[in-house]
């Protein structure tokens, strides 16, 4: 039986350790909504970038700041927000987790997963917008990252903290070139995020699928804003890819980030800046959308020694229409990459893949970023091949040429036959300068041009077979001398004699 003032003690003793507590919070009112875009009302010490919540936990991002109203992009669908709904603020910045949890991993631009693999367990988080590194805590870029395709590594070398665009019109093969490039990363340490802006989600799951198959999944995350997500999920895709890769770049990796494509991700910001009532500029295109993507592209980078030396490099893609370069969007990214890659419809038509116009591509990096052995074999192969180029249409139109043009138009076809190369087939670099090496010597001016790639494969496994160390001595010491020369002139003289 309880005694009366046990009970009353009881009481007062939790009277006395109750206190109140009062806990302000920041809330607004939404006063209209539609096309993905609320305006609020209050929410006066909210901050720009920053997530909100609405009533039915759909999330929105702060935008415009203006002095009676808020506008909040909604990241999701709006069909369940109506007018007067509470808002919160969340006191968060967007971020995305970051790490190793996402390798492997689809993923939406907030991080959530999408391939039904369950959470992702990680406890670093990383705002999608970041300052870059400062220019005194970088470094030049000189270190190779190798693609796998010849005509790229050869005469548009990149390097580990590039930013390199791919551009052409579309289905001319810019997408396959970022596939061979990720899978060609297979043992090199390098981190990979690809970002899907705007693309069917059947090509998405097609693109992983294939990474799967290649088994480069496991050193890759996919971001995917596809064409069926609102314009402010597609907006921020490329940032969260590019957090990801910071993540590995801050903490002394290397990371490769891929933007597929950036023409769709400046619609969709477009989309969203007119909604906004942002004052449009030229093509309707708001007037900073320079600053969209030089924000994103500045972040790649090659860091210090002392600050851990690691790399994220960029690979964005821009699609033209009719291989118009000087549009508005292409020329502003041209003049933020350094460098570019242009295939060429026409190109791709004639067979010629990858469709790389030697002439307008550029590496603003160039030999740099290139191994010693690349340098002496490749030195002279982009000038062949212009040459070759600008002969070629010459040669239509006359018929009797002397020997040294003649030479030069064999020598010239030899060479495009040697730099044409199959899809999810990249080449590791010591292969890429023995066949290169083999097509500027001479050794393939005399075979007919239909037995060019019969008489690569059989080079390559020739050598395996009878000589295997020129291979492993490229790769160990990265340069030709001397003696590997001879050596290599013998056995590519021995595998001719017997090559039928």
């Amino acid at each position: 039986m309880l005694k009366p003032d046990e009970v009353t003690n009881t009481i007062e003793k939790e009277i006395k350790k109750f206190e109140t507590k009062l806990a302000t919070e920041s809330v607004g009112y939404v006063l209209q909504v539609g096309d993905g875009i609320a305006r609020v009302y209050g929410l006066d010490e909210v901050m720009a970038g920053e997530i909100v919540t609405f009533p039915d936990q759909t999330a929105g991002l702060v935008l415009n700041l203006e002095p009676d109203n808020v506008g909040v992009v909604i990241l999701g669908s709006d069909r369940g927000i109506k007018e007067g709904a509470l808002v919160k603020r969340t006191k968060k910045i967007a971020q995305v987790p970051t790490g190793k949890a996402l390798l492997g991993r689809i993923v939406n631009p907030l991080g959530e997963p999408l391939d039904g693999k369950g959470p992702i367990v990680t406890d670093t988080f990383r705002p999608l917008e970041t300052v870059p590194p400062s220019v005194i805590q970088r470094q030049p870029v000189k270190e190779p990252l190798q693609t796998g395709i010849k005509a790229v590594d050869a005469m548009i070398p990149i390097g580990r903290g590039q930013r390199e665009l791919i551009i052409g019109d579309r289905q001319t093969g810019k997408t396959a070139i970022l596939v061979d490039t990720i899978i060609n990363q297979k043992n090199s340490n390098v981190f990979c995020i690809y970002v899907a802006i705007g693309q069917k989600l059947s090509s998405v799951v097609a693109l992983a699928e294939t990474l799967a198959k290649y088994g480069a999944m496991e050193y890759s995350c996919v971001v995917c804003a596809s064409s069926e997500d609102p314009a402010p999920l597609q907006f921020l895709a490329p940032y969260a890819g590019c957090a990801i890769g910071e993540e590995f770049m801050h903490s002394g990796k290397h990371a490769l980030a891929v933007y597929d494509d950036l023409s769709k991700h400046a619609v969709a910001y477009r989309q969203m800046s007119l909604l906004l009532q942002r004052p449009p500029g030229r093509e309707a295109f708001p007037g900073d959308v320079f600053y969209l993507h030089s924000r994103l592209l500045e972040r790649a980078a090659k860091l210090r020694d002392d600050l851990g030396s690691g790399s994220l490099t960029a690979l964005p893609v821009i699609e033209t229409q009719l291989g118009d370069v000087s549009a508005y969007i292409p020329t502003n990214v041209i003049s933020i990459t350094d460098g570019q890659i242009y295939l060429e419809s026409d190109l791709f038509y004639a067979g010629v893949r990858p469709a790389i116009n030697v002439g307008l591509s550029v590496s603003r990096v160039g030999g740099n970023a290139q191994t010693k052995a690349m340098k002496q074999v490749a030195g002279s192969l982009r000038l062949a091949l212009a040459q070759y180029r600008e002969l070629a249409a010459f040669a239509q139109l006359s018929t009797d040429l002397d020997k040294t043009t003649q030479a030069q138009l064999t020598r010239g076809e030899r060479m495009v036959e040697i730099l044409k190369q199959d899809v999810f087939e990249p080449i590791p670099f010591e292969r890429q300068v023995i066949v290169i090496y083999a097509a500027n010597e001479g050794f393939l001016d005399d075979l007919p041009v239909q037995k060019v790639k019969d008489f690569e494969k059989g080079l390559l496994v020739f050598l395996e077979k009878n000589y295997g160390d020129i291979e492993h001595k490229l790769q160990k010491e990265k340069k030709i001398d001397d003696a590997l020369k001879a050596k290599l002139n013998e056995a590519i003289k021995k595998f001719k004699e017997t090559f039928k």
